[in-house]
């Protein structure tokens, strides 16, 4: 896994990291309790690579698999914890 964007000037609730050799919306059918986006938050929906990561340098066969995990204010350190024991069973 990769960080998208700069490691510390950035959203504090916004993290967008590419699954390197999987395609970001395999990954999240593996996650259907999930909320989260492929892409960029211009380009979601998308199977091809995102623009804005095309312009931030990301390579093609890295960001295919990029995914944008958003937090709200209600979200819990469980819900993330949850989060991740997910991501590891399926990745």
């Amino acid at each position: 896994m990769t960080l998208n964007g700069h490691p510390t000037e950035r959203l504090p609730n916004t993290l967008n990291v590419n699954f390197v050799g999987r395609v970001g919306a395999e990954v999240l059918a593996m996650l259907p309790e999930v909320a989260a986006s492929t892409g960029s938050a211009c380009h979601a929906g998308s199977v091809t690579l995102s623009p804005v990561l095309a312009a931030m340098g990301v390579p093609p066969e890295e960001g295919m698999g990029a995914i944008r995990f958003s937090l709200g204010r209600t979200t819990t350190w469980e819900e993330l914890e949850e989060v991740l024991g997910a991501l590891r069973a399926s990745v």
